[in-house]
């Protein structure tokens, strides 16, 4: 991958907004157990950053996804890692089938305002009983004349509490499961929807999250995106962004609790001298330093797969895969080293622990990855 000036003008700008609008708030946020989103998407909206890669017709940028996923990276340094997910589910996980399928009348409702930061979107995927299992949901939308009308619930949904849409995943047929869905846009101020409290987590406490029910609620058909029943294809192509989001936001994020794990170690003396001092702690970060840099690797390489048009799946799969893992690994020795002061709350590193456990289940689980790597080298059982 070869970046531009407009790539480091880019990373300039997200790297500012990240030091001056996010950060300081970060704390104060968590507390609070939700950021404001309609404020912050604003301000980014204002800055073009919620429509990067999207079409400029509807407010975009035009650019190809490279300057998406540097945008990524950048977001990831921020602390924590509620903003970057609450936003990554506005940019890269509820619009990528809206801004690819969707008709112009849905587009000039939905994304154009979304890409301005005056509307707060949310994925509508996962269920009580189908988190990786897509094929297994069973909220439906059944036609009735010019209308679908939805029941079911949706669990685990980010930015649901101060969403105004949702890109909603139900059966629209009773066909096969891979062939009965379509992806359908519902205000979330609909009759007949009930978004419940926060879901109380132990990690991502500034992102809100909830379950929203869907009690007959009538939309009409002009609201689903592209042709019905093709919305499990849609919602997989659309999960390949999400994915190499999660990966890029992991890159910076990562080099940053390395960073900060070396400046304590330095300051910290142990029998007499710096704890960096001790072979296996600079061995240590030696190693997951490399190890950031073979994800940072994978990502990109996906990432130039996606922009030439081929099926970045595998690679995807793969960096999504690696950063979970990682983040596994890495947050449990830097907070290692921290000592007793890496169990306390307000540490970066164990927030970082806190935050980043779910990405080894959110936007498929790991064995969901893994499955999908099997397929890709035609070793996955036939069933």
């Amino acid at each position: 991958m070869i970046f531009t000036p407009e790539h480091d003008a880019l990373r300039k700008t997200v790297s500012d907004f990240v030091t001056n609008e996010l950060d300081p708030h970060v704390t104060e946020w968590e507390k609070a157990g939700r950021a404001p989103l309609h404020d912050v998407f604003k301000k980014m909206g204002d800055l073009g950053l919620l429509g990067i890669s999207k079409p400029e017709e509807y407010g975009g940028m035009g650019l190809d996804y490279s300057y998406q996923l540097a945008f990524a990276e950048e977001l990831g340094r921020a602390l924590g890692g509620s903003l970057p997910m609450a936003i990554g589910v506005q940019t890269d996980m509820c619009t990528p089938a809206l801004a690819r399928f969707g008709s112009d009348e849905l587009k000039r409702e939905f994304l154009a305002p979304s890409i301005a930061g005056d509307l707060v979107g949310c994925i509508g995927v996962s269920e009580p009983g189908a988190g990786s299992d897509v094929a297994g949901l069973k909220t439906n939308a059944k036609s009735d004349g010019d209308d679908y009308i939805i029941n079911g619930s949706k669990m685990w949904i980010t930015n649901s509490i101060q969403g105004d849409w949702v890109c909603l995943l139900a059966n629209t047929s009773d066909g096969q499961m891979h062939a009965n869905k379509s992806l359908i846009i519902v205000p979330l101020d609909s009759k007949g929807i009930e978004v419940s409290d926060p879901i109380d987590k132990i990690g991502m406490r500034a992102s809100d999250t909830g379950q929203i029910f869907f009690d007959d609620v009538r939309v009409p058909k002009r609201n689903r995106i592209g042709e019905e029943n093709k919305g499990f294809t849609m919602q997989m192509m659309q999960f390949q962004e999400e994915r190499m989001y999660a990966a890029a936001t992991a890159l910076k994020s990562m080099e940053r609790m390395i960073d900060l794990t070396i400046e304590y170690t330095r300051e910290r003396k142990v029998f007499g001298q710096p704890l960096i001092n001790n072979q296996a702690i600079y061995f240590k970060m030696a190693e997951l330093h490399t190890e950031v840099e073979a994800l940072r690797a994978l990502v990109w390489s996906a990432c130039q797969e996606h922009i030439e048009g081929r099926d970045a799946t595998r690679l995807a799969s793969m960096a999504k895969l690696k950063s979970g893992r990682l983040w596994r690994e890495l947050t449990d020795s830097c907070l290692q080293y921290w000592g007793g002061m890496g169990f306390t709350w307000d540490n970066p590193v164990s927030r970082a622990f806190r935050d980043t456990r779910i990405l080894s289940i959110a936007g498929g689980a790991d064995e969901v990855m893994l499955n999908i790597i099997a397929k890709y080298m035609d070793i996955f059982p036939k069933r």
